[in-house]
């Protein structure tokens, strides 16, 4: 684009990627380069890469672009980036990477653009750029009390040469004016009023709609169905197959029905009355992996990943021992929206509308499929109702993209709630046999923690990638950094076989590894006969090089048990346990207050929690995360599970699958620490304490230790 044509467009953009995002060169008119648009009317827009499934992102990482840029926060409007990975190099979501990434970067853009338009208005005055300072979409002459808007400068600005973004100076955080400021959130209303539109929403002209017939049974394929049944059904168009594609299980072979609307190929996939080759894999349920599991936990262990002298030679002489083996069942990501992804094929280029996680890999993904350059496909990001890593798979977008090209036209492919429960790529199953040898004053001199799972890596990565160790310690977060004092330590990993397909759920392996972890050091301090505050505080000595991370969970612990009434006597019929875990470079602490209904399950009454992200961005946004996380997690400590027979998974909906709901759910409050530490994550940190909290109050309540998830198993 010329100058003299990017000034009589009159606005300035600001951004580092090099190229224009190719989708809004096509459109016409002038489109931005980056994160940042200023209109000649004052108007700012801000594109965010990240996918908004539900954690306030879309507030959040604004808030950082326009606090750096010094914008009236009221002009401030947020777009969706074009979904380019050539382009913008953010595109994933997941890991509570958003506000941990765009810490850096967006601030960096908001600055570069203050500094652009400073020295705009400092040529205009002829002035000395130090007398110049920018506020609430305006740059002031301070020695005279003129100003000039930023939608009047957009053109002298646009003249300048943009400046090293990552030179530009950043704000003192004493001088933040949106930065941990609570700020309601801007999807809220869009999502009210219902002009948020999700995947499941989108309409494209002339497409079909599709369903697939997948096999029960993991690994399994068709073996005969009615397809002229099924094209009896009014509005069916047409029944083909498509294949497994792929080394890693991106689509399970299955029966893809084509019709006219969604429910007329549900119907027509019913009348397939299909019946299935069930594979190599039709053996498997949760009793033989439970079985399997009871011999992992006692023989040799396959990967060492951590160890600090000899653990085994200090149980010989050591005043006890205790041992305990928690066991935690499989877990569906369950999400709101179920998966759905429309896509139109072409010979010339692909374009997919979906709520995903992962928009890079599946433009990646796509073009080695198709041959085609990543130019040519088209990630359409949509709204995404809930995520919690299930959105960071590939599966339904590449079966849409199957039956696309199969059908030569657009097709919009609607999982069922049967289909995204049973055909999930679930939290692993996982267990654990977690040893401690305590010394004469009770505090213990050595730990060691066998933890068996079904390796995500195994999944996704190839054979000989599984021979490092230091790659497979990676999945196991949670388990393999011990933050307690302890001299002596051992912890090792064993993997599962399972044909059940498993990857990131939310907080991934923190989740189960934060269960053992926190349920055993309570178990230790009821063996020493200790508080299980006070025998925590007294294990996180600040020293070493983890020292910064323990102060803060000594004050996350410190903070929870005041606001949570620790030292009080809790309510009649009620206890109260707790529990704290770093993860994703965050600190969350709760204490949970239970009781024993009549019929003998455990309610959660009250739950406090206290955090500590380093800086809040949105406090707001911070409390609601910890608050769903926390049912999120309840859900799977109280009463969800699914389980493996003949190689499937058993429950199909939430009748089986049993999620917290309103009438189940605790009062929750949350407390906000701001340590100034590092930024970090508030997608998953949230989960890993919840169970052990409940699990720690249980005990407390009973006497009876919870050991295997959930609580109240039906």
């Amino acid at each position: 684009m010329e100058r003299r044509d990017f000034l009589k467009l009159g606005g300035l953009i600001i951004g580092f990627p090099a190229a224009l995002p190719r989708q809004l060169q096509a459109a016409g008119g002038f489109t931005p380069n980056g994160w940042l648009r200023i209109g000649q009317a004052g108007d700012i827009t801000v594109l965010l890469e990240n996918t908004d499934i539900g954690q306030g992102s879309w507030t959040g990482l604004a808030m950082l672009v326009a606090e750096e840029l010094d914008a009236d926060w009221n002009s401030v409007r947020i777009i969706q980036a074009p979904a380019d990975p050539k382009v913008y190099p953010h595109l994933s979501t997941g890991g509570s990477g958003a506000t941990i990434v765009g810490w850096e970067y967006l601030r960096q853009a908001g600055a570069q653009a203050r500094e652009m338009l400073i020295a705009a208005a400092a040529g205009r005055w002829q002035a000395p750029r130090e007398s110049c300072r920018a506020e609430e979409s305006r740059v002031r002459h301070q020695p005279s009390g003129r100003s000039f808007t930023y939608g009047e400068l957009v053109e002298d600005a646009a003249r300048l040469t943009p400046p090293d973004p990552k030179k530009a100076p950043l704000k003192d955080p004493k001088d933040y004016r949106l930065i941990g400021r609570a700020v309601p959130r801007r999807d809220v209303p869009l999502k009210v009023d219902g002009s948020a539109k999700y995947g499941i929403d989108v309409q494209v002209p002339g497409m079909l709609y599709a369903v697939v017939a997948r096999c029960p049974t993991f690994g399994g394929k068709p073996k005969k169905y009615d397809a002229a049944a099924a094209k009896r059904i009014p509005g069916v168009r047409e029944v083909f197959e498509i294949p497994a594609i792929g080394r890693m299980p991106n689509t399970a072979s299955g029966i893809a029905v084509v019709a006219d609307n969604t429910w007329a190929a549900m119907q027509g996939r019913k009348a397939l009355a299909a019946t299935w080759d069930l594979g190599p894999n039709a053996s498997e349920s949760s009793e033989t992996l439970r079985e399997l599991a009871q011999k992992q936990l006692q023989g040799p262990a396959t990967y060492v990943i951590q160890e600090r002298g000899n653990a085994e030679q200090a149980f010989a002489g050591a005043a006890k021992v205790v041992e305990a083996i928690y066991e935690l069942p499989f877990q569906p990501h369950a999400t709101m929206e179920p998966m759905n992804c429309t896509a139109d094929v072409r010979a010339d280029g692909i374009d997919i509308w979906a709520g995903t996680q992962c928009a890079r890999e599946i433009n990646n993904l796509l073009a080695g499929f198709s041959g085609l350059p990543s130019e040519a496909i088209t990630i359409h990001n949509q709204w995404a109702g809930g995520g919690f890593g299930r959105r960071y798979q590939w599966d339904y977008p590449t079966e849409a993209w199957q039956i696309s090209k199969a059908a030569g036209k657009p097709v919009k492919l609607t999982w069922t709630r049967e289909d995204d429960m049973q055909h999930d790529f679930y939290r692993p199953l996982s267990y654990h046999r977690l040893r401690a040898a305590l010394g004469p004053d009770g505090r213990p001199v050595a730990w060691t923690h066998r933890i068996v799972s079904t390796s995500i890596r195994e999944v996704f990565d190839p054979p000989e990638r599984l021979k490092d160790p230091a790659a497979v310690a990676r999945q196991e977060h949670g388990g393999s950094e011990i933050l307690y004092s302890i001299p002596k330590l051992r912890v090792d990993f064993a993997p599962l076989p399972s044909c059940v397909p498993r990857a990131w759920w939310r907080s991934v392996s923190a989740s189960f590894n934060g269960f053992a972890v926190e349920s055993f050091i309570d178990e230790l301090a009821h063996a020493a006969g200790r508080n299980p505050l006070d025998f925590r505080l007294d294990l996180l000595r600040e020293e070493g090089e983890d020292a910064a991370v323990i102060r803060r969970i000594r004050k996350i612990l410190e903070v929870v048990a005041d606001k949570g009434g620790w030292a009080k006597p809790a309510p009649a019929g009620c206890a109260r346990g707790i529990a704290a875990f770093y993860s994703f470079g965050s600190v969350i602490g709760y204490v949970a207050t239970v009781s024993k209904e009549p019929n003998g399950a455990i309610r959660v009454r009250q739950v406090t929690g206290a955090v500590d992200c380093g800086t809040a961005v949105n406090p707001d946004s911070v409390k609601m995360m910890v608050e769903g996380s926390a049912i999120f997690g309840l859900s799977a400590a109280l009463q969800g599970e699914v389980t493996v027979a003949n190689g499937a998974i058993v429950q199909t909906n939430f009748d089986g699958y049993r999620a917290v709901r309103m009438a189940d759910a605790p009062a929750i409050d949350v407390h906000v620490v701001n340590s100034g530490a590092e930024i970090g994550g508030m997608g998953e940190p949230g989960v890993p304490p919840i169970a052990p909290a409940v699990a720690n109050a249980v005990f407390a309540l009973t006497g009876e230790r919870p050991r295997k998830l959930p609580i109240n198993r039906s």
